[in-house]
């Protein structure tokens, strides 16, 4: 999976949100986002604001990235407009952000 990130760079990860949901069901993945969110969020204010996630980007497996691009993924997720993700907002990017998941709960929908 690839994070288009400002300035034409690019984050590279591999996405393994669709094995996670295949071994976990839908309830235990949604459980292991909660989880992630508490690991990059703010304590102080609930939220994964630019500060906690620069703080804890290294978890995510990103290392050190630039500014512009750690508010550019907040930008992508950030439905309400305050400039963090909360809980919602974390697992809908996330979700979004997995073609395949997304094309294999598409298609689940459809099936009779």
């Amino acid at each position: 999976m690839c994070i288009r990130c400002g300035m034409g760079s690019s984050v590279q990860f591999e996405d393994f949100l669709p094995s996670m949901a295949r071994k976990l069901g839908v309830e235990g993945l949604i459980q292991e986002l909660c989880k992630g969110f508490q690991l990059l969020m703010d304590p102080k204010t609930g939220k994964i604001t630019f500060q906690s996630l620069k703080r804890n980007a290294s978890r995510l497996g990103l290392g050190e990235l630039p500014d512009d691009e750690l508010l550019e993924m907040l930008r992508e997720g950030d439905i309400d407009g305050d400039g963090a993700l909360d809980q919602m907002e974390f697992c809908i990017l996330m979700v979004r952000l997995s073609p395949e998941l997304m094309e294999e709960e598409s298609y689940r929908m459809f099936e009779c």
